[in-house]
């Protein structure tokens, strides 16, 4: 398959939202996208029992629906001192207050954990990196199936850079990183087989490092300057193109506007 190269001078702009003049109680199909978007139904729906589906092909649905996917660029350092780094895609935020994040370690093979969520159970802390397309290279050969033990330092082109309190390295080219302590580690085995497949990390944020360059005057992240990558199905990267502003409504000032419209509703 032959495709374009990488554009570079690409660049996010925030727009209006899909539908600006979107009312309460307004369906899908008043709009040209809608209608093209409800069209597809016609084709009806193909559901997959869990019980019964392969776990390659519940893997490739999954990561192929669940996007886009932010990325945790994970630092650990195992008892004897040797470093490692890898990517985890089953990443989000928890809660703010304490600052917790979640990510799972998937196990390399039946009954054979990876180095990484080994060395998260060791309490000398590790670090949580935010990828920029800069170094998307250099964090995608650290996903190597390497041999327990080998330090992926040394093929990334990346560079260690001390921590406050931790003993792991954070990544110094990562505009966004996150010292952490394990908060909870939970075991993910099969209902039904007991097979443990991957264990959920929830991470307690200690310390957040963030280039100085990436602030607005608002104390948030500037999109364009930080250019995140997101995860998507089977070798697919995607950066982060146009977004769009769109208010979280509030009650407070909303509530006369929704029982007009649930009165209208009603009436009908």
């Amino acid at each position: 398959m032959s495709i374009p190269p990488f554009d570079s001078t690409a660049y996010s702009t925030y727009t209006q939202p899909p539908n600006p003049s979107w009312t309460y109680g307004q369906r899908i199909d008043t709009t040209p996208a809608g209608k093209a978007w409800l069209e597809g139904e016609s084709a009806g729906w193909k559901i997959y029992n869990t019980a019964e589906t392969d776990k390659t092909d519940i893997y490739k649905l999954l990561i192929s629906g669940i996007v886009p996917r932010p990325i945790a660029f994970v630092s650990t350092i195992s008892e004897e001192g040797v470093e490692n780094l890898a990517p985890f895609s089953w990443f989000s935020t928890v809660t703010n207050y304490p600052p917790i994040i979640s990510f799972a370690c998937n196990d390399s093979a039946p009954g054979r954990l990876k180095d990484t969520t080994t060395n998260l159970k060791n309490s000398q802390g590790f670090t949580v990196n935010i990828i920029s397309e800069p170094f998307v290279e250099n964090a995608n050969a650290t996903a190597i199936d390497a041999p327990l033990g080998f330090d992926e330092w040394t093929i990334s082109g990346l560079t260690k850079e001390k921590c406050v309190q931790i003993k792991a390295s954070r990544v110094k080219e990562s505009a966004f990183s996150m010292e952490c302590e394990l908060y909870k580690s939970i075991d993910i085995t099969h209902p039904v087989t007991g097979e443990h497949s991957s264990t959920l990390i929830l991470a307690h944020v200690k310390y957040i490092h963030v280039r100085k360059d990436m602030l607005t005057d608002r104390g948030v992240i500037d999109l364009t300057k930080f250019k995140p990558v997101a995860r998507l199905g089977d070798i697919s990267y995607a950066r982060v193109g146009d977004a769009y502003r769109l208010a979280r409504p509030s009650w407070a000032q909303e509530e006369a506007k929704i029982q007009d419209v649930l009165a209208t509703l009603a009436s009908l």
